[in-house]
């Protein structure tokens, strides 16, 4: 079953996103549930979205190490669905977008799912392969 499209190209922070997750190394973003969502490989490690409380998310997988600590901070929260499996949602819409740390968030969240090849080119400096589903 197909799901509509529930972003448009336009939405404000997707192409800020896109810039960081797809200059890693193997990274793919793939429209899934009618949201795009960022893959290292085959397993997603990003995915950009909305829900009813929330109009622009991010929605990720964190180091373990700093979930907790993450949650302290009113920005960020157990989304539905994710939430239960570890990841946690970070509400874009609160006010000024620190970039850097998205950066580093998305490079925790990658680490933790791309494949040791992937883990090695990141961190030899691989210049990014990214692209877009249809690319």
């Amino acid at each position: 079953m197909a799901h509509e499209r529930t972003y448009r190209e336009s939405d404000p922070y997707l192409s800020d996103l896109r810039r960081i997750c797809l200059a890693f190394p193997e990274a793919a973003e793939v429209e899934a549930w009618g949201r795009p969502t960022f893959r290292a490989g085959k397993k997603m490690f990003a995915v950009f979205g909305g829900d009813d409380d929330h109009q622009y998310v991010l929605v990720f997988k964190p180091d373990p190490a700093d979930r907790r600590g993450l949650l302290s901070d009113p920005r960020f929260y157990s989304p539905p669905y994710f939430g239960a499996s570890g990841w946690l949602g970070l509400d874009l819409t609160g006010g000024h977008v620190d970039w850097a740390e998205v950066s580093e968030l998305m490079d925790a969240s990658y680490r933790l799912v791309a494949l040791k090849r992937m883990v090695k080119a990141l961190d030899a400096g691989a210049p990014a392969q990214g692209r877009r589903q249809g690319s």
